[in-house]
């Protein structure tokens, strides 16, 4: 389970099993709208004053690279073709 915080940047992982903080990661000055990849690979934070999405490895739990997005990205969705 991913929760992202506004006030603080951070993005905490859970444990639904256990629901126990697995890890935190650092994502700058804030963290607003997630979307998992349907392959459970990555998971995209929108990282809404720092203007750019965030990009997850699920197998690491760490940031892997950004995506520029200009001004304010905030909800995420995503569709299968």
């Amino acid at each position: 389970m991913f929760v992202s915080s506004l006030g603080t940047g951070d993005l905490a992982v859970f444990d639904s099993g256990t629901k126990k903080e697995v890890k935190r990661i650092r994502l700058d000055h804030s963290a607003a709208g997630i979307l998992m990849q349907p392959d459970g690979s990555r998971v995209y934070i929108a990282c809404s004053p720092d203007h750019n999405v965030a990009v997850i490895d699920l197998a690491k739990l760490e940031v892997i690279g950004r995506i520029e997005t200009g001004r304010g990205p905030d909800g995420l969705a995503g569709a299968v073709r």
